[in-house]
């Protein structure tokens, strides 16, 4: 997924934070091994991105299982970081979670303070994402699921919102990880779900704008 081309840069891919920027939204980016997360930062973020690709060597033979997405030579081994401005004064930041089970430990910490989460889906390993949806529902942090379209059928909303046990509230919509627009419609409707499931956001998770947390 990582190795076809993305669309266009945006134009502001190089901007120094706004200086009248006052708040800072955490949102977390989470899902199994090779579902898209990096490239839907890289697509969505008006900086260049921040990421912690490392080529996968024969040290992870018998530990990663690249089964499910043949031909993927990189790995997420810490998170990948985004920036995507809302208006003057919000921005959001993006955190892209590492897929494998190794990693995992990471999570909790980087759900910590987040307004919100977006779990991404290959349809074809519904199974990768159990853990995920587990670990926000354990912190009671919202989310929203995305269906990554890598192919095939895309009319299995009810049979993936079956196999997740979503509750019926939780919206679930397909992307294309490697557009900026589908990506970014994937941050408008957690936003939008955000502020209609919850009337007041909780202003624990509003960050220094300058200074994004982990």
């Amino acid at each position: 997924m990582d190795s076809v081309n993305f669309d266009p840069p945006p134009a502001r891919a190089d901007a120094p934070l706004n200086s009248s920027t006052r708040h800072g939204l955490k949102i977390v980016i989470v899902g199994g091994f090779g579902v898209g997360k990096t490239t839907l930062v890289r697509s969505v973020s008006e900086i260049r991105p921040l990421d912690t690709e490392a080529t996968m060597t024969n040290a992870g033979v018998g530990i990663d299982d690249p089964r499910g997405a043949p031909g993927k030579s990189t790995t997420t081994v810490a998170f990948d970081f985004g920036r995507i401005t809302i208006d003057d004064e919000n921005v959001l930041y993006l955190f892209g979670a590492p897929g494998q089970e190794r990693f995992w430990f990471l999570w909790d910490r980087l759900f910590t303070g987040a307004l919100g989460a977006i779990v991404l889906v290959d349809q074809r390993r519904i199974a990768d994402s159990w853990y995920a949806i587990d670990r926000l529902e354990h912190q009671q942090t919202p989310f929203i699921v995305a269906c990554n379209n890598f192919g095939g059928p895309s009319d299995r909303g009810a049979a993936v919102r079956e196999a997740l046990d979503l509750d019926p509230q939780v919206p679930l919509i397909e992307c294309d990880a490697r557009s900026r627009e589908s990506s970014k419609q994937v941050l408008i409707t957690l936003v939008e779900y955000l502020y209609t499931d919850t009337p007041e956001p909780d202003r624990s998770t509003l960050l220094t704008a300058s200074e994004p947390a982990s």
